[in-house]
């Protein structure tokens, strides 16, 4: 597989330095990118740039997923209006192992010569004095060259500390120091990230043009992917509730996959594009399938089916199919019945509940009554409501459409503790205690 030509298909190519696609077809090269671990787990903002790794793995080259715990106590000033804040050794290092355990959902560690590898920049960072630093990779960079930098000139006004100005140089310093002990020739990464990782390759050429072993400018190389953004412009990857994270404690399979059910029928074309592996032909057959229905939402369950089952497996997609099924489908009573204990919670994280004691339940006479009473006016405001409701066909109990309002409460108790009242398409629970 071409890797580039693969990028550019796929609207993953933003720019790159003279040579590098000369390069990836001369030989299978080692190239990385770095990951900030500022949080324990990556969220969708990250995926465009590690599915250049999965492409680059799946061409025949090496991968490097850096994982910057030297970097991570400084802060990347690229795109922040403010200073961040320090991270402790400790929190870094969790947040690390959280990264390297999603990144093998993505990248294999052991196919042969092109396994992937996993780095840390303390490795080398912490054998480092500042003297040494300053000799060793602040020599070669200008002030000037710095300066010049968008991450560093759009800070310049609101005030820049030394400590995230130098953050270009040490990660231009990753590179060559990769580039010397592990023969990485290209780094890659999102398009806002172009500045920090051309300090690196010009770091390398002017370290090694000084050298008697190198005299070759391309050396070393640079690859930037757009960075994803939705159809009007804005960014991409925030759900009402912030960052969509990869890990399930922080955002469950069924958010997850409701967060790509969701997207807009313009952004699809693109997503699919980055997020998956689908091929070129299968890609344009459903978008053609897409635009012949598109209330069935073809290209979303697409997207949504592929990236779920990556990141929470075929179990947690299943689940997740399930759960949508159940609070927006046409589940029936008997879906109901089949849902397993451990999943009921899962199913029902962020539906509105309400807990009825044995005596509210003895002094509910009807159905009616019992909608009042028991959601307590957070589904019908009155027993009038409730009955109007009823009798307008808006209301389910337990998936089974209710017409009269005189119904008994002699109801199924799913698990024996919870009724799911459905008002038109809002679910809450009442909890039986």
């Amino acid at each position: 597989m071409n890797f580039i030509e693969e990028l550019r298909w796929r609207g993953m190519l933003n720019d790159m330095t003279p040579g590098t696609e000369e390069q990836l077809l001369k030989e299978m090269t080692a190239g990385y990118i770095g990951f900030d671990p500022t949080a324990a787990s990556l969220h969708i903002g990250n995926l465009a740039t590690v599915m250049l790794l999965v492409h680059l793995q799946r061409s025949g080259h090496k991968p490097f997923a850096l994982v910057g715990g030297a970097t991570g106590m400084i802060g990347d000033p690229s795109g922040k209006a403010a200073e961040r804040e320090f991270l402790s050794e400790e929190t870094l290092r969790k947040n690390q192992e959280g990264i390297r355990q999603q990144l093998t959902k993505f990248l294999d560690f052991d196919c042969g010569v092109n396994s992937a590898e996993m780095v840390n920049n303390y490795d080398w960072f912490k054998e480092i004095s500042f003297l040494g630093f300053l000799r060793e990779a602040g020599k070669h960079i200008t002030v000037n060259y710095m300066m010049a930098k968008d991450s560093v000139k759009k800070r310049l006004e609101t005030g820049i500390s030394f400590t995230e100005f130098s953050y270009q140089l040490l990660q231009g310093y990753d590179f060559y120091w990769l580039y010397k002990n592990k023969n990485v020739r290209l780094q890659m990464g999102g398009s806002d990230q172009w500045g920090n990782i051309t300090t690196g390759t010009e770091l390398i050429r002017r370290k090694e043009s000084n050298s008697t072993e190198q005299t070759d400018e391309h050396l070393a190389y640079a690859l930037t992917t757009p960075l994803v953004t939705k159809a009007d412009g804005t960014k991409f990857g925030k759900s009402e509730s912030g960052n969509v994270w990869l890990d399930p404690l922080l955002t469950s399979p069924y958010q997850f996959y409701q967060f790509w059910l969701n997207t807009t029928d313009a952004d699809c074309p693109r997503l699919i594009r980055v997020f998956t592996l689908l091929p070129r032909e299968e890609i344009e057959a459903l978008e053609q399938e897409h635009a012949e229905a598109p209330h069935l939402r073809i290209l979303q369950k697409a997207i949504a089916k592929e990236v779920t089952i990556r990141i929470h497996s075929q179990a947690g997609y299943d689940l997740a199919v399930k759960a949508s099924d159940v609070l927006f489908g046409k589940a029936t009573l008997d879906t109901l019945r089949s849902i397993q204990v451990d999943e009921f919670d899962v199913i029902f994280e962020g539906v509105p509940q309400t807990e009825i004691t044995t005596e509210e339940l003895a002094n509910s006479k009807d159905i009616t009554d019992l909608l009042s009473i028991a959601s307590k006016g957070e589904v019908y405001a009155s027993k009038g409501e409730a009955r109007r409701a009823i009798t307008q066909n808006a209301v389910s109990i337990n998936k089974t459409k209710v017409s009269d309002p005189a119904s008994s409460v002699d109801l199924e108790w799913l698990q024996d503790r919870y009724i799911l009242v459905s008002k038109g398409k809002k679910n809450h629970l009442l909890k039986k205690v």
